[in-house]
C-alpha cells in the first residue's frame, strides 16, 4: 500500500524541497500552501494540492478532509509552515504577535490535532514538526519568533507520550540556517518596526545578518533539511530530535553547554555583527 503524505508550507523552501523527495521515495503526497500557483511544478510531479490557510480553521479542516476522502489515511504530517516575524517586542503590534502564534503554533496543533484519529485508527503514523535551532535559544528582535519555536518544541514532547500507545510517532526537525525566502521575510519585517525606532541602530545591524543568510556559506539548500524529514519517515525507530544543515549541530552543542550569559554574549555579538558566517 502506497504510504500517504501531507506537507504544509509546499510553495517555497523547505516544504517545497520535501514535497520532492518524498515523491521520489514513492509516498503519495499532498502539498499544502496557501499559494496554489506556486506548487503547479508540484503537481505536475504528481502532487495534489491543497489550499491551506493556518490562519483560517476551516481551511485547516478542509485540508485534512480532502486528504482523508482521497487517500483514506495518512501516514505522514510534516508541519513546516511558518515564517518570521521580527522586530523589537515593544514595536511589534499585538495583533501580529496573534497572527505569527496562530501560524506558527496554533495552526500547526490543529493539523496535529485533527491528523491523530486517522493515524489512530492506523495504528500507525508519523508527525514531523520542523522547529529550528531557534527553538532552544534566543536571539535580539525575534521575541515572537522564538516564543513559537519554544512552544512547538514543548507541544511536541507531550504529543510524543501521548500518541505512544497507538503506535504514533512524533520527529522533531531543527534546522540551522538555511537559503530560503524566511530570511527575507524576516529581515524585511524587523526593518519596518524596529527600524525607525529607537530601537535602530541594532536593529538594523540585525536585520543585515538575517539578510545575509543567502550569501553565508554556513547556510544549507532546503533539500538538506528535507532529505532529513525523508530519512525519519523512513526509519523504523527515529530519533526524538534532528538538528540539521546550518550549523544546527555545532550551535546546539554550544546552547547545550555555554552558560547563559556566555550565550547572551555570543548572541549579541553576532547580531551586531551584521553577517553570518
Amino acid at each position: 500500500m502506497q504510504k500517504t503524505a501531507l506537507v504544509t508550507g509546499a510553495s517555497s523552501g523547505i516544504g517545497d524541497a520535501t514535497v520532492k523527495r518524498l515523491i521520489e521515495d514513492g509516498w503519495q503526497v499532498f502539498a499544502a500552501a496557501r499559494r496554489l500557483d506556486r506548487m503547479e511544478p508540484l503537481r505536475r510531479l504528481g502532487a495534489t494540492l491543497v489550499h491551506l490557510d493556518l490562519t483560517d480553521d476551516a481551511s485547516i479542516v478542509a485540508a485534512v478532509e480532502a486528504v482523508r476522502a482521497a487517500a483514506g489515511r495518512l501516514d505522514l504530517l510534516v508541519n513546516n509552515a511558518g515564517y518570521g516575524s521580527y522586530g523589537a517586542l515593544e514595536d511589534v503590534p499585538m495583533d501580529e504577535a496573534r497572527r505569527q502564534i496562530e501560524v506558527n503554533l496554533v495552526g500547526l496543533a490543529r493539523l496535529c490535532q485533527l491528523a491523530t484519529p486517522l493515524m489512530r485508527a492506523q495504528r500507525s503514523g508519523t508527525i514531523v514538526n520542523v522547529t529550528s535551532i531557534g527553538g532552544k535559544a534566543g536571539e535580539p528582535f525575534g521575541a515572537w519568533y522564538h516564543a513559537t519555536k519554544f512552544a512547538v518544541e514543548g507541544l511536541s514532547d507531550c504529543l510524543r507520550m501521548e500518541l505512544r500507545p497507538f503506535g504514533i510517532r512524533v520527529v522533531i526537525i531543527e534546522p540551522g540556517a538555511i537559503r530560503t525566502e524566511w530570511q527575507g521575510i524576516a529581515e524585511q519585517s524587523l526593518v519596518e518596526r524596529s527600524g525607525k525606532s529607537d530601537y535602530a541602530p541594532w536593529a538594523l545591524k540585525h536585520a543585515a545578518l538575517l539578510g545575509s543568510v543567502e550569501g553565508s556559506s554556513l547556510a544549507s539548500p532546503p533539500e538538506v533539511v528535507a532529505n532529513t524529514i525523508a530519512r525519519a519517515a523512513a526509519a523504523r525507530r527515529p530519533r526524538i530530535r534532528y538538528a540539521t544543515g546550518g550549523g544546527a549541530p555545532v550551535f546546539l552543542f554550544l546552547v547545550r553547554w555555554l552558560p547563559d550569559r556566555w550565550l547572551d554574549a555570543l548572541m549579541w555579538r553576532m547580531s551586531q555583527s551584521g553577517r553570518i558566517g
